[in-house]
């Protein structure tokens, strides 16, 4: 049958389990995932979400990607970031995402379209309770990286 995208409407936290891969902290979630709009890609079962915020007028924020750690370099990712792209396509000019340090994270979004935008020097450090450690590095700086949609 192949992959399927569903908007979530409600219930979002029955996905908090996959979430919490890409946001470890619940309370980190929390502050986006009622104002946010979610999508679940199934494939033979659910293999990736995400949270969409908007931030202004012109601007959509990709607040959690996450894909079930068996299904992750499959393409389910991608798959879904062209998805939101299309779909957020008229209503937004760009679409913008946060993540650590992590050159894999940084270069998975790159593949994707997005460039470097900014950082926000300190922002694991003064937002989440206890250290987070992504592929071995300990995050401190959120980068931002921006797409044109």
């Amino acid at each position: 049958m192949g992959a399927s995208i569903t908007k979530i409407a409600d219930n979002k936290k029955r996905y908090l389990d996959l979430l919490l891969l890409g946001d470890e902290q619940e309370s980190m979630i929390d502050r986006y995932l009622e104002r946010g709009e979610m999508f679940v890609l199934e494939d033979d079962g659910v293999k990736a979400v995400c949270v969409v915020t908007g931030e202004s007028r012109e601007v959509c924020e990709l607040k959690n990607i996450a894909v079930t750690p068996t299904a992750q370099r499959q393409g389910y990712g991608r798959k879904l970031i062209n998805y939101l792209i299309n779909h957020y396509s008229g209503q937004y000019t760009q679409m913008i995402v946060g993540t650590g340090e992590v050159p894999s994270a940084i270069a998975f979004y790159e593949n994707c379209g997005f460039e470097y935008s900014h950082r926000i020097v300190g922002f694991f450090t003064q937002n989440y309770d206890h250290p987070i450690i992504d592929n071995g590095v300990l995050l401190k700086d959120m980068i931002y990286l921006k797409r044109k949609i």
